[in-house]
């Protein structure tokens, strides 16, 4: 397993919100070099976050194995299997093995009764329970738990289990009523190396669903994980972005696409809002609406919320029924604003986000204008001063809305706790 040697093998940015600054649950081993976030200027939205490859997430279990290892004196299969089975948490597990060793060993499923290191053998006048095959020649194996049968049940058994079940870190004995946990070494003895490579992935896809600070990239054919130390109780404060080094950028709360500024708890109550107004069973009241300008009935039986009524012209938001030239209800800011109860904070909020709007229109107007156009050097410069001032634009809106939320600056009129939040609320504005 070779040590990492690059930036790409592992990324680190970092926040300078001490609000938000959680430190992670387990000292990490340093895998890879830290970038600074190329030497730019940290702003109130970012936080601190590591991405990892599937080697360094092997290298994370195999040093926590060896360090508790040295302090137990156990197999580390067996020192394996105890991690597993405490969810990775080596403090926890040495205490509690020191004070009542047996009860441990039998609760991780390794118990106290053993005969011997696992191996193939050919036992005269053995019949498998299985199969019932009693050959002279007939190879079997048995878990120290000493339940034999012959390989070909064995592996039918492994087979099923790793690849039709998806199961690796809890297999236990095929014997009926045993909890013995089958271990690394034994299974090596009896699958093909293909099915053993599926057994690895599916351990260390466990080793992240076991630890809170950690989570799978959703990018689809990723196999990153990314590690961050945004507590679950803080969502109501920050919303942690993360951008995983194949390019995707997701919310580590809730595993959905960025969606800065939104909180992850007014993001489902937008996205229930928005599910319920297009599933509702009253089908006249979902799919008619009246013009707002001249009162003409318009169906709607599909696509985007952007109407045009066909007699009038008139372009207006289906979901507010408002202009669609002041809404944008495919960005998060405007679903932020929706639940915004009414102040003067919210609406300086509502004046930068129709100025990035207008600019951000601005720009695509300048896109769209003929090729030949688009060879004039002023046209250019203008686009590249348009393209800074949007971004400059962006960058103050989420900061500013990042500061507010840290600080509890915001007023929204539904209950940001996700225990709290009421479905019906997100119908107080509708």
């Amino acid at each position: 397993m070779s040590a990492m040697s690059s930036d790409e093998e592992m990324q680190e940015f970092s926040d300078d919100n001490d609000n938000f600054e959680d430190e992670f649950d387990e000292e990490d081993p340093d895998f890879g070099v830290s970038q600074d976030a190329e030497n730019k200027k940290k702003v109130a939205y970012d936080i601190s976050y590591k991405v990892y490859e599937p080697t360094d997430i092997q290298r994370q279990q195999d040093d926590m194995i060896d360090e508790v290892n040295m302090i137990l004196n156990l197999r580390k299969e067996d020192v394996a299997i105890l991690l597993r089975h405490f969810r990775w948490n080596k403090e926890r597990l040495i205490e509690d093995y020191m004070d009542r060793p047996n009860k441990v060993l039998e609760a991780a499923g390794l118990g106290t009764n053993v005969t011997g290191p696992p191996r193939l053998e050919t036992i005269p006048g053995f019949m498998c329970d299985i199969c019932c095959e009693d050959d002279a020649d007939l190879e079997t194996f048995a878990m120290k738990c000493g339940h034999r049968y012959c390989v070909a049940c064995y592996r039918h058994y492994l087979n099923q289990k790793i690849r039709e079940e998806g199961e690796a870190a809890r297999i236990q004995c095929p014997a009926d009523r045993c909890g013995r946990i089958l271990d690394s070494k034994s299974l090596d003895i009896l699958v093909t190396p293909e099915l053993s490579g599926r057994y690895k992935e599916l351990l260390n896809r466990t080793y992240v669903e076991d630890k809170d600070a950690l989570k799978w990239c959703p990018a689809p054919d990723c196999v990153n994980a990314v590690e961050c130390g945004v507590k679950k109780k803080d969502l109501d404060k920050v919303v942690p972005t993360v951008a995983c080094a194949c390019g995707h950028r997701f919310c580590f709360g809730c595993i959905l696409t960025d969606h800065q500024p939104a909180p992850c708890s007014l993001v489902k109550l937008w996205l229930k809002k928005c599910a319920d107004d297009s599933e509702t069973a009253n089908w006249i009241s979902a799919n008619t609406k009246e013009c707002p300008r001249c009162n003409s009935t318009i169906e709607k039986n599909g696509g985007c919320n952007h109407m045009t009524c066909r007699k009038c012209k008139h372009e207006f938001c289906w979901m507010c029924m408002g202009l669609w030239s002041g809404t944008r209800h495919e960005l998060w800011t405007y679903a932020f604003a929706f639940y915004l109860a009414r102040n003067n904070l919210t609406a300086i909020f509502e004046d930068n986000q129709k100025d990035l709007e207008m600019a951000v229109e601005a720009l695509s107007e300048m896109f769209e204008k003929p090729v030949t156009d688009l060879a004039d050097r002023k046209l250019k410069v203008d686009i590249l001063d348009k393209t800074s001032y949007c971004n400059k634009r962006r960058i103050i809106l989420l900061e500013t809305t990042a500061e507010n939320l840290a600080s509890g600056g915001w007023d929204f009129i539904v209950d940001l706790n996700p225990k709290g939040a009421s479905a019906a609320a997100a119908n107080t504005r509708g």
